[in-house]
C-alpha cells in the first residue's frame, strides 16, 4: 500500500534562505528527520542549522528519527517556518574548548606570570606548597572535565551555535584568571609559609576527592541511560538521584567547596561557586520540569533539584 503523502507549505523565518522550496511532499508517516533532510538538501545548509516550527503557534517540529510527521502535528497544507540558526559547532567541541584554557591557566599564573602578579611584592620566591597543591587541584578538576567531554558525555543535540564557543570559553577563562590571580599572588593566604588550619586543609581535600568521584559517577549513570546514537533516555537513578534532580551539580559544588577550604577561604573561589551555583540551579529546575513532562508517572518527583533542603 502506497504511504499517504501530504503537502507541507514552507516559509522562511527571520530572513530568506536560498533555494528553500515553497512546498514539500512527504509521507504522513515519514519521520520528521526526513523533512529536515529534504530542506537541507534543497537549501544546501547543514541539517543542524535548520529549525522548523509550526507557523500557527511557533512550537518546534523536532528533528527526530522516532517522531513522525503526523506525530509532530503536521497535517496536509499546514504551514511551517524554517529558520537558519547560523554556523554550528558540535557540543563536544564546545565543551572541550571551554575547559582547555582553565587546564593551563593555573600553571601560567603560578610560574610564567608570577613575576607580573604584583610588583609591590617579592615575586622571586618560589610558590608555597599550598599554592602548588591548589594548582594541582584546579588542573585535576578541569582535566577530568576534558576527559568526560571526550569519553563520557552523550549529547541530546549534535550541535550548537558556533558563537557559543566564544561565550562559554570566555566565561571559564575569565573566572579561572580571576581565581588564579588572587590565590597565586605572593600575599595570598595560600602563599604563607605556614600551612592553613589542618582542619580546613584535610576537610577540603576530603570534600574535593568525594565531590569529584561522585560527580564522575553521576555522569557515568547519565551516559548509560542514553542509548548511543539516539536522544532516547531512561529515568535516572542511583547514588544521589533519590535526593535531588541533578546530583552532578550537587557534587560539583561539594568539590569546589573543598578547593575553597584548601585555598584558605579565598573570596575568588567563593565568587566562582556562587555564580556557578546560580546557573546550575536554573538548569536543574528546567531539567526537573522536563523529567516530569517526559516521564510522567514513571518519574518520582523531587522537591529539591540541586541542594538537599535548600533548592
Amino acid at each position: 500500500m502506497t504511504p499517504v503523502r501530504i503537502t507541507v507549505v514552507i516559509r522562511p523565518r527571520g530572513g530568506s534562505i536560498k533555494s528553500l522550496p515553497h512546498q514539500v511532499r512527504i509521507g504522513r508517516h515519514a519521520s520528521t528527520e526526513e523533512l529536515y533532510d529534504a530542506l537541507a538538501r534543497s537549501s544546501g545548509l547543514s541539517i543542524y542549522r535548520l529549525r522548523i516550527t509550526h507557523e500557527s503557534d511557533c512550537t518546534l517540529v523536532p528533528n527526530s528519527k522516532e517522531i513522525t510527521i503526523e506525530g509532530a502535528g503536521v497535517e496536509d497544507m499546514d504551514v511551517v517556518t524554517v529558520k537558519d540558526l547560523g554556523p554550528q559547532i558540535s557540543w563536544r567541541a564546545v565543551y572541550i574548548a571551554e575547559y582547555l584554557g582553565p587546564v593551563f591557566i593555573p600553571w601560567l599564573f603560578l610560574f610564567p606570570l608570577r613575576p607580573y602578579l604584583d610588583s609591590h611584592y617579592d615575586t622571586t620566591t618560589e610558590p608555597s606548597s599550598l599554592q602548588l597543591l591548589l594548582c594541582a587541584l584546579l588542573t585535576v578538576h578541569f582535566v577530568k572535565r576534558e576527559y568526560e567531554s571526550i569519553f563520557v558525555h552523550r549529547f541530546s543535540n549534535a550541535t550548537m551555535p558556533a558563537r557559543k564557543i566564544v561565550q562559554n570559553s570566555g566565561y571559564y577563562c575569565v573566572m579561572s584568571c580571576n581565581m588564579a590571580y588572587w590565590i597565586f599572588r605572593p600575599d595570598a593566604a595560600a602563599a604563607a609559609k605556614e600551612l592553613i588550619s589542618p582542619w580546613l586543609l584535610y576537610t577540603g581535600l576530603g570534600l574535593f576527592a568525594f565531590g569529584e568521584l561522585a560527580n564522575l559517577n553521576t555522569h557515568l549513570v547519565l551516559r548509560d541511560i542514553r542509548r548511543s546514537g539516539t536522544t532516547e533516555r531512561g529515568v535516572p537513578c542511583g547514588f544521589g538521584f533519590g535526593v535531588v534532580t541533578c546530583p552532578n551539580y550537587f557534587f560539583e559544588i561539594i568539590a569546589w567547596i573543598g578547593i575553597y577550604f584548601v585555598s584558605g577561604l579565598s573570596w575568588s573561589i567563593l565568587f566562582f561557586i556562587i555564580i556557578g551555583s546560580v546557573q546550575m540551579a536554573i538548569w536543574a529546575k528546567k531539567k526537573e520540569r522536563r523529567y516530569r513532562q517526559g516521564f510522567g508517572a514513571k518519574y518520582k518527583f523531587k522537591r529539591f533539584v540541586m541542594l538537599p533542603g535548600i533548592i
